[in-house]
């Protein structure tokens, strides 16, 4: 996969620093679940609308995907059919694209897990989508509750999934990564000396 310094950046922060910097205001709802513990991700957002029951408009996205973007997939919320299978998703990954985010189900969880291609979705489903036509790319969508835009960042991991709007994401890294280093240093400090210091810690915090 190739990275920019800014995916590199975010890749390495955990999605709940993200979520603090951002205040919270872009947590993607949490039945939007990794399909595996270890799955990761943190690219730009190609987006896709589907119709309800549809799936057309991935191939098309998979067309155009750039090397590290995530394919985040507005299926409106349909559980009956899969936007995606494990061949359309070895197509996806075979062009560089680095996961997909999907507001919906996919099914061939066992040959997904086993190609390591990370997905965020609803769940799973035994029947395929329709390729009846519809459905766009490249335009804003709904994914648990908020909007994605095109070029968008979208960072996931076993907590969930987190949108970082494409214009603020250089603040809310440097932002997240701050935080980090002060959530390192008072863990430092509150458990450095055992009970005593986890007590004077608590004390102080209580003492506000």
């Amino acid at each position: 996969m190739e990275t920019t310094i800014i995916q590199q950046r975010l890749f390495g922060l955990p999605t709940t620093a993200i979520s603090d910097a951002i205040g919270g205001y872009t947590n993607v709802a949490s039945s939007i679940k990794p399909l595996s513990d270890h799955f990761k991700i943190a690219g730009r957002a190609l987006t896709v609308r589907l119709p309800d029951g549809e799936n057309g408009a991935v191939l098309e996205a998979i067309s155009k995907a750039q090397k590290g973007d995530v394919i985040v997939i507005d299926a409106k919320g349909n559980t009956n059919r899969a936007v995606a299978g494990d061949f359309v998703m070895s197509l996806a990954k075979g062009v560089g694209v680095q996961g997909f985010v999907v507001e919906g189900v996919i099914r061939d969880l066992a040959a997904v897990r086993e190609s390591n291609f990370p997905v965020f979705s609803l769940g799973t489903t035994v029947a395929a989508g329709f390729k009846n036509g519809g459905g766009a790319v490249g335009v804003p969508v709904a994914i648990g509750g908020v909007t994605v835009h095109p070029g968008d960042y979208i960072v996931g991991d076993l907590d969930g999934v987190v949108i970082v709007p494409n214009k603020e994401v250089e603040r809310i890294a440097s932002k997240a990564e701050d935080k980090m280093r002060k959530d390192e240093l008072r863990e430092s400090v509150a458990l450095s000396g055992g009970e005593s210091s986890i007590r004077a810690y608590l004390d102080k915090v209580l003492s506000k």
